[in-house]
């Protein structure tokens, strides 16, 4: 079905995805989250153009989304695309006043990052059997990538080998936003990187393959999130009982790990690519819980002893 409010989705989902550069997977959300909406609007308001939209209306909405189970950050997330949507209307003057001055976020807890143990991991990458050929190679080095870096899933999919400092050992990534970060590897990952680079030579010797991207499916193609996240998935399912098993659990680890040894929290930041401290700060939450764990089970007082 096409709204009347269509042009204005297809004018703000080109501006976020080519002005704004987000990824293909938020694009995805935010034009699905906006399609709902305007799904609503046509079922309950006969579809009113977007300048007769009112903050009631959204309310509505909300709580129609509320009523049928989800949760408040789900709704945090949708209330932040939609002042997104309007704050573009106004920009592009599509709208003299923007109804979300009206609408409120619904207070909830923020959810700790679910993370895989140490010990764990490291089994994983130094015990666990992968297939010895250019496919296993190539799962090896997307759970290794994930872990050593703490990438995101399109950084990883989208990073080209010129993006990679053999030299100075660093590699250039463009984030949220084509915002750029260096990320410092160890010299272990850059000749195991180097090895691959060497076995995918040889695997397509013959055959026309991705040359720019550094990782490449056993076609010889670009990685794309499935299979990236089949991998991660398939490979931390032989060390954890964790019911989340995507490659974010592998950026989460990352990062608890780094404040579990020492990391200065501004340096994770820049790390991960986050805006703010506000996004970071949830890995001091998991370090915190961690030493009252340690703390109950250890002190004579600490109320994990008999």
């Amino acid at each position: 079905m096409e709204y009347r409010n269509h042009s204005h989705l297809q004018d703000f989902i080109y501006y976020i995805k080519f002005e704004k550069r987000y990824s293909a997977h938020t694009v995805r959300a935010y034009h699905d989250d906006l399609n709902f909406f305007f799904q609503y609007l046509s079922d309950q308001y006969e579809e009113p153009p977007v300048e007769e939209i009112t903050a009631s209306m959204i309310k509505s909405w909300l709580a129609a989304m509320r009523a049928s189970g989800l949760e408040p950050r789900t709704l945090n997330r949708k209330i932040s695309v939609l002042r997104a949507f309007f704050k573009f209307l106004l920009k592009e003057g599509k709208i003299q006043t923007t109804p979300m001055a009206g609408v409120i976020r619904p207070k909830s807890g923020k959810a700790l990052p679910v993370y895989v143990e140490e010990d764990q991991l490291k089994k994983l990458l130094e015990e666990t059997e992968f297939p010895e050929d250019f496919e296993g190679f190539t799962h090896r080095l997307i759970v290794t990538m994930f872990y050593h870096t703490g990438m995101r899933l399109s950084e990883l999919m989208n990073l080209k080998i010129s993006q990679i400092g053999f030299n100075s050992g660093w590699i250039r990534v463009w984030g949220k936003g084509n915002k750029e970060r260096l990320i410092p590897v160890s010299e272990a990952l850059l000749q195991d990187v180097k090895e691959y680079m060497k076995a995918k030579d040889k695997e397509f010797k013959e055959v026309e393959y991705e040359k720019d991207y550094l990782l490449v499916t056993a076609a010889g193609k670009k990685l794309y999130s499935k299979y990236a996240y089949l991998v991660v998935k398939k490979y931390l399912g032989k060390v954890t009982t964790l019911d989340k098993k995507s490659p974010h659990v592998l950026r989460h680890s990352f990062a608890t790990h780094l404040m579990r040894n020492g990391a200065d929290l501004n340096a994770v930041k820049d790390l991960l690519g986050h805006a703010s401290l506000a996004a970071t700060q949830v890995y001091t939450h998991n370090n915190i819980k961690r030493l009252q764990e340690i703390h109950k089970k250890a002190h004579p007082r600490g109320g994990g002893k008999p």
